[in-house]
């Protein structure tokens, strides 16, 4: 594309077409504008278009989010392919930080994004002058332009707060801190000079935004190491946090606003983080500066209010007052006894009140009460850190914190009591107990480790038991919360027969119309049920146990489904799935009841798939019912069949993309059960031309699951079916497809090996020959350690399935002496031994057979290669299995625990086991040992001399005990 002003007009109309609200219009400019990627000058014209006061700003504004969005798909150079000429590299990194800074902020902050990404891969190496170009910007005195430097700085300079130590990272910020420490430094000086001399609001606001990013800069520049220029002008910037902590800026506090932290608040959070990196990191140096700062957080957590917009500021003051008195040098400033009396009634107490801003989040937000609760995202919140800060006091003034709060929790319960409308006390109170008694706690587990605040048992029985037996579960919510809360939360340390007591106050609260309630009630159940006595190792619950419940804990969770935002609750729909699985064949007589409400629900979510992991537990769930059924009985397979594909057909018709995968998992799995060789219901042959549709194959997440369905099959299909339904064309056209991509090719080989293992032979045959032209078209072109192990895997089955012979004679055709040089490369390569257990059988099947069968190799012209064949077994059979895996770990990890992964979510009871075409074979050792003594006899005194010749000592050591393992002497 020229840089020309009708491509830049054309362009600019294409944009505009891109902000339409009709599809029709827009689909069609975003898909044009794409088309656009690999063309030379098109990111170019893009900040034409931006840089451009003639455009409407709307317009300029689109291209900036397009010109960021390209950036971004495009800049990381992948397998060798540069989708960028150099000549618009260049170009970019010429224009674009001046044209960021001279643009009005909607755009910088696009802009700034662009050049991170940039810096993210050519800083400092391909950009040194970028650094330069920006320190340059500060000797302008247009703040906008300084905020917009600092803004790429910081996002240039973030990532040193996780990378891990190199020496690569060392020399980057080296070179970072060499040039930007004293601009940095003086820009930061002259800032603060400014706040003295500035009153207008306004300018203030800019001023103060500057500070902001020069702190959360500092704290990148200082994160790694302590830098030297740092540590000499530590006085410079520990005297200016000291002013901006204690300074009075009441022309930018935020009189009207008590939800939003104001710039104030956020630079002195900032300030109190960097104390906190200071005061963890580094001690030494930081000590003199650290007893004013002590003051200084004090006296400002006394002066801040209990509004919102204060909740991250206290929550870093209280960090740094934690991280403080947890060192041994400095205990002596909380030792008094007035002095924790102090901190626990004016910080710490106040601070774990629940607000009325607790209760509106509990009521119009449940979603984030929940995740802050009880998925443990609270950690920036007031209550977090007013309890970690006693869990520090109480690891070193155990007696006298313990003595203080036991009081506190007492007249809290007695508050309640007297008053229950003042239920926050009661809430209070359990959240202290419940905090401060957790030492040693996993997502898993809960809380294992407690210190003795109170009498857990006597606790839940006298407080907590008793509000979840009150008759109505809608009162008083928050209360009912926190009891479920305290149940969850001690759910290894209460006693077994508590814990079971419970299930049946858990089951009648899933009814509950707050949201937090009856999704606190599910979880709970789904932990309790997946307790285990640790001296039996069995689960408390077991299904006889459950069955008593069964019924009406499953009618209670698909009610709870029905309730106001919990119709896709991931919460409910794990303990469902739970529930099943501790159930098993005992949920038979509730089962037709369930899968029809399971289906209900996934025709509802498939209208608009919205939480994964949510759809993840669904389709989990409904897999756990084929499976139970099925494995037992596979002839009920046709039921499941006629209930699922109505509703299958309407995901794959609309192409609901999220639900493919699963789809596809599905399908493979009613398909495995199926009796082999029985006929395929018409309804699969239908689904099957659609198999083929090349947009399927182009979504990577779908790869795996289309991979097993296609194998499914071609595995149940018996001959007539095949002949007339297989369409081995297209087949074969995916193999090539998939085998010539790194990231698929394994998938691409598995495929091959299904179809050479069940395929009639009269149909594979004429193809043979352009399969093996496709794999060594791929050996020669993009070899890898990957793809070398997958090839050695299908030449090895090849030979155990068509024999030695056949496939010599194969290679040999395409081009001569093609066999040996495959043998070499290989075969016999260095990576190619496999690493599964089916893997490693086929391989050692195969190379015995080779060593075996061909005479060519044991007494012809090259038998040069036959002890290295015999090596490469023996390397194979000592090689560690690395698939195994204990079954009991997978079926406890339930899906979604771990996060879902938006390329492919694996269902768990949708796998099936491994399946190993030699099951026939047995132990692969004794097979190779049989052979070996076959061939011993077949030419005696032929194989001694080669093996004690070529093999080492340890290899010599584990034929032989091969050998004797087999009861086997070669002649």
């Amino acid at each position: 594309m020229e840089i020309t002003d009708q491509n830049l007009v054309t362009l600019s109309e294409f944009l505009a077409k891109t902000l339409s609200p009709d599809v029709a219009i827009r689909k069609p400019a975003e898909q044009f504008l794409q088309s656009l990627d690999r063309n030379q000058n098109y990111p170019i014209l893009l900040l034409k278009v931006i840089q451009k006061d003639s455009f409407n700003m709307t317009i300029r504004i689109s291209a900036s989010v397009v010109f960021k969005n390209y950036i971004k798909r495009n800049w990381k150079i992948e397998d060798g392919e540069d989708y960028i000429c150099q000549q618009d590299r260049d170009a970019i990194k010429t224009y674009i930080v001046d044209l960021m800074l001279s643009s009005p902020e909607a755009i910088q902050k696009q802009l700034s994004d662009a050049v991170s990404i940039i810096g993210k891969y050519d800083f400092p190496d391909k950009w040194p002058g970028l650094l330069d170009e920006m320190i340059r910007k500060f000797s302008t005195g247009d703040f906008n332009v300084i905020n917009g430097v600092l803004r790429t700085g910081h996002s240039l300079f973030k990532k040193y707060r996780y990378e891990f130590k190199s020496q690569q990272l060392w020399t980057e910020i080296k070179f970072v801190l060499d040039s930007f420490s004293k601009p940095l430094t003086d820009l930061f000086v002259a800032t603060m000079q400014l706040t003295e001399t500035q009153t207008s609001p306004e300018v203030l606001s800019i001023v103060f935004n500057s500070l902001l990013m020069i702190s959360k800069i500092f704290y990148s520049l200082n994160y790694q190491d302590l830098p030297e220029f740092f540590e000499d002008n530590m006085a410079v910037w520990m005297n200016n946090f000291h002013v901006l902590l204690t300074g009075n800026y009441a022309a930018l506090v935020t009189a009207n606003d008590d939800e939003e932290a104001g710039i104030i608040e956020q630079l002195r959070s900032q300030i109190c983080e960097n104390l906190v990196m200071y005061a963890q990191k580094y001690d030494e140096e930081f000590a003199p500066h650290l007893p004013r700062f002590v003051d200084d957080i004090w006296n400002l957590l006394m002066a801040l209010g209990a509004q919102t917009k204060y909740d991250i500021l206290v929550s870093n003051a209280m960090t740094f007052l934690s991280t403080v008195a947890d060192r041994k040098q400095y205990q002596h400033l909380f030792a008094d006894a007035k002095v924790l009396g102090s901190i626990c009634e004016k910080v710490i107490f106040p601070n774990i009140q629940f607000r009325t801003s607790d209760e509106e989040l509990f009521e119009d937000n449940p979603d984030e009460y929940i995740r802050r609760d009880i998925e443990g995202s609270d950690v920036d919140t007031r209550r977090r850190a007013a309890c970690d800060l006693v869990k520090v006091l109480t690891r070193y003034f155990e007696q006298e914190i313990k003595q203080i709060f036991v009081t506190y929790v007492k007249e809290m319960l007695q508050t309640y009591m007297t008053t229950p409308a003042r239920w926050q006390c009661k809430n209070a109170a359990i959240f202290l107990v419940t905090s401060l008694e957790s030492r040693g706690q996993t997502q898993k587990f809960g809380v294992t480790q407690i210190s003795n605040l109170v009498n857990l048992n006597e606790f839940a029985v006298q407080h907590i038991l008793p509000e979840l037996q009150k008759a109505n579960v809608n009162e008083l919510p928050v209360i009912k919360a926190d009891c479920i809360r305290y149940l969850m939360t001690f759910r290894n340390i209460l006693p077994k027969e508590v814990i079971i007591s419970s299930l049946p106050l858990l089951t009648q609260h899933l009814v509950a119309d707050s949201k937090v309630v009856h999704t606190y009630a599910a979880s709970c159940i789904e932990k309790i049920l997946l307790i285990r006595d640790p001296t039996t190792g069995k689960s408390i619950v077991d299904a006889d146990i459950l069955m008593t419940l069964a019924e009406k804990q499953l009618e209670g969770l698909f009610i709870a489904l029905t309730k106001q935002g919990s119709g896709e609750n991931e919460y409910v729909m794990k303990a469902i799935l739970r529930t099943l699985f501790v159930l098993n064949d005992k949920v038979m007589p509730f089962l037709e009841k369930v899968l029809t409400q399971l289906i209900i629900k996934l025709q509802a979510v498939a209208k608009n798939p919205s939480n994964p992991q949510f759809n993840h537990a669904l389709f989990e769930t409904i897999a756990l019912c084929i499976k139970i059924v099925c494995s037992a009985r596979p002839a009920e397979v046709g039921a499941f069949e006629i209930a699922l594909f109505p509703v299958f057909q309407i995901i794959l018709q609309n192409d609901v993309l999220e639900f493919l995968p699963y789809v596809f998992q599905l399908l493979s799995m009613l398909l495995e059960y199926r009796v082999k060789g029985e006929p395929i219901p018409l309804p699969y042959f239908e689904l099957y031309q659609f198999l083929f549709m090349p947009v399927l194959w182009e979504r990577s997440g779908n790869v795996h699951p289309l991979v097993r369905l296609l194998a499914a099959y071609i595995t149940r299909m018996n001959p007539t079916e095949m002949q007339s339904n297989l369409q081995l064309n297209s087949v074969l056209g995916v193999f090539e497809k998939l085998v010539s991509s790194k990231a698929h090719d394994h998938e691409g080989l598995f495929l091959l090996r299904t179809l050479t293992e069940n395929c009639p032979n009269e149909l594979l045959e004429p193809t043979r020959k352009s399969v093996f032209i496709i794999l060594l078209k791929r050996l020669s072109s993009n070899k890898t350690i990957k793809f070398i192990k997958g090839l050695s895997v299908y030449l090895s089955f090849f030979m155990i399935t068509h024999g030695v012979t056949n496939l010599i004679t194969l290679l040999d055709s395409i081009q001569k002496d093609l066999f040996l040089q495959t043998l070499e490369k290989v075969l016999l390569h260095e990576e190619a031994t496999g690493t599964a257990l089916v893997e490693k059988k086929i391989i050692v099947a195969g190379l015995t057979r080779l060593l075996c069968e061909a005479d060519d190799l044991i007494v012809g012209p090259n038998a040069r290669f036959w002890p290295f064949i015999l090596k490469q077994i023996l390397k194979t059979v000592s090689k560690t299995d690395e698939s195994a895996k204990v079954e009991e770990e997978v079926i406890l990890a339930l899906p979604g625990d771990g996060g879902y992964e938006v390329v492919y979510s694996k269902l768990i009871y949708a796998s099936k086991p491994e399946y190993d075409p030699l099951q026939g074979v047995g132990d692969i050792s004794h097979y190779f040992a049989n052979n070996l003594a076959t061939l011993s006899n077949k030419h005696p005194g032929r194989l001694l001399p080669l093996i004690s010749n070529k093999l080492n000592e340890e290899e010599a050591q584990l034929l032989k005990n091969i050998l004797s393992a087999a009861n086997i002497q070669l002649t």
